[in-house]
C-alpha cells in the first residue's frame, strides 16, 4: 500500500485524476490517516487553509409529502400527527427573522405537497424577495422541480424559467440521495430516479443556476455504489461546471424505516469526506454538514479534505427528525472559534463563494 498511496500523492500533486479503481482501493484501505493526507493535500491545493460558512436560516414550507420514502423521518400525509405547510405570513415571518439575524441566504425546501398549486411557490418566491431583496434565494430540489413540471403540466425548462423570474438563485442539490438503481428501489421507490435527478439539474445548470450535489450515505448502499454516485457526478460537472459543493450526508437511522440500514460511523464519515475531496477533483468545495456529522466529527473533518461547514442554519428539521442529536443552530461566533480551534481561518461567504470577511 505505501506504493499505492506515493502514487496517488504525486497525482493529488499535480492535479490528476484517479481511477475507479484507485477509488474502491481508498474505500477499502483502513489507513484513515493516510486518506486524510491526500484529502487535505488536494484540499490545500485549492483552497489553502481557508475554511467558508454562510450565516443563513433554513424553512421547510410543508412536511405534507406524497412519497413516502423509507429513510425519511420528515414526511408525513394529509392529517398525520404533526403534518403541517406554513402560510405564505409564517414563511415571510421567518424569512424577515433571518435578514434581521444578518443571514444572506434563506434554504428552502419542503414535501411534495398533493395539493398546492405551482403558483403557490412562485408566490412565495416573489414574496420573500419583495420584501428581502437582498437575502439569497436557495431553494428546491431536483425532486421538487420534476415535481413542479408535473403538476403545472409545463416542461421542466419553463419551470425553471419561471422560478427564476419570481426570485429563485440557486439550489441546494437535496434529493440526490444514492444513484444507485437497486439501492434507490429500497430506500426511495417514488422518487425520481438517479437518472432524472443528473437530468433535472444538467437543465437547472444550462439554465445559468449553480446547485449544490449530495450523496446520502451509510444505509443499503456499497462502496461501488458510492463511486458511481461520485462518478455520476464528476461526469456532471465536467459537462457544466454547475456545481458549487459537494455534501456527503451522514444517514440518520433511529426514527427511519430502512431495514438492516448500518448507520454512519466516525470513521466512515471521515473516510467518506476524505476521499469525495479526492475523486472530485472539478468541485472547488466539499463541505461537513454539521447538523447530520456532529460538531466535533465535521471539525475533525477540516483535516480530512473539507473547506466549508455549512452556516447557522437555524430550525433545521429533516435531519432532527430523522435523528440527529446536534444543535438546532449555531452563532456565527461559535463557526468561527470551532473553526479556528481547527488551526484554520474562518471565512465568511455568500451562497456563491463571494467572500465577505475574514476572521
Amino acid at each position: 500500500m505505501v506504493k499505492f498511496f506515493e502514487n496517488l500523492r504525486a497525482k493529488v500533486r499535480t492535479g490528476a485524476r484517479i481511477s475507479d479503481i484507485e477509488a474502491l482501493e481508498l474505500f477499502q484501505s483502513n489507513d484513515l490517516l493516510a486518506i486524510g493526507e491526500l484529502a487535505a493535500l488536494a484540499n490545500r491545493r485549492q483552497n489553502g487553509d481557508r475554511v467558508y460558512f454562510n450565516v443563513n436560516r433554513h424553512i421547510n414550507y410543508s412536511n405534507i409529502c406524497v412519497n413516502r420514502c423509507t429513510f425519511c423521518a420528515f414526511c408525513k400525509g394529509e392529517g398525520d400527527a404533526g403534518a403541517y405547510t406554513l402560510a405564505l405570513n409564517d414563511v415571510l415571518a421567518k424569512a424577515a427573522e433571518a435578514a434581521a439575524a444578518g443571514a444572506t441566504e434563506i434554504h428552502m425546501v419542503g414535501g411534495l405537497h398533493p395539493d398546492l398549486p405551482f403558483d403557490f411557490y412562485l408566490e412565495m418566491l416573489a414574496s420573500i424577495k419583495a420584501d428581502n431583496p437582498a437575502l439569497h434565494i436557495k431553494a428546491f430540489t431536483a425532486v421538487e422541480i420534476d415535481y413542479f413540471a408535473r403538476i403545472s403540466g409545463q416542461s421542466v425548462e419553463a419551470v425553471i424559467d419561471e422560478l427564476k423570474k419570481a426570485g429563485l438563485e440557486s439550489l441546494p442539490g437535496g434529493g440526490a440521495e444514492i444513484f444507485a438503481e437497486d439501492v434507490r428501489e429500497l430506500i426511495c421507490p417514488e422518487k425520481i430516479s438517479g437518472k432524472r435527478w443528473l437530468e433535472v439539474t444538467e437543465k437547472v445548470h444550462r439554465a445559468g443556476l449553480k446547485s449544490n450535489a449530495t450523496m446520502l450515505f451509510g444505509h443499503l448502499e456499497s462502496y461501488e455504489d458510492r463511486i458511481d454516485h461520485l462518478d455520476r457526478l464528476r461526469r456532471l460537472q465536467d459537462r457544466t461546471g454547475g456545481f458549487q459543493s459537494f455534501i456527503p450526508l451522514a444517514f440518520q437511522p433511529d426514527n427511519t424505516r430502512v431495514p438492516g440500514a448500518k448507520g454512519v460511523g466516525g470513521v466512515d464519515a471521515l473516510k467518506t469526506l476524505a476521499i469525495s475531496r479526492v475523486y472530485l477533483d472539478n468541485f472547488r468545495h466539499v463541505k461537513a454538514y454539521w447538523i447530520m456529522l456532529g460538531l466535533k466529527i465535521a471539525q475533525v473533518a477540516l483535516t480530512f479534505g473539507v473547506n466549508d461547514l455549512d452556516g447557522t442554519v437555524v430550525e433545521e428539521k429533516i435531519g432532527h427528525d430523522a435523528g440527529a442529536d446536534s444543535p438546532q443552530a449555531m452563532s456565527k461566533e461559535q463557526i468561527v472559534e470551532l473553526i479556528r480551534k481547527a488551526g484554520r481561518i474562518p471565512v465568511e461567504r455568500d451562497t456563491l463563494y463571494r467572500e465577505l470577511r475574514v476572521y
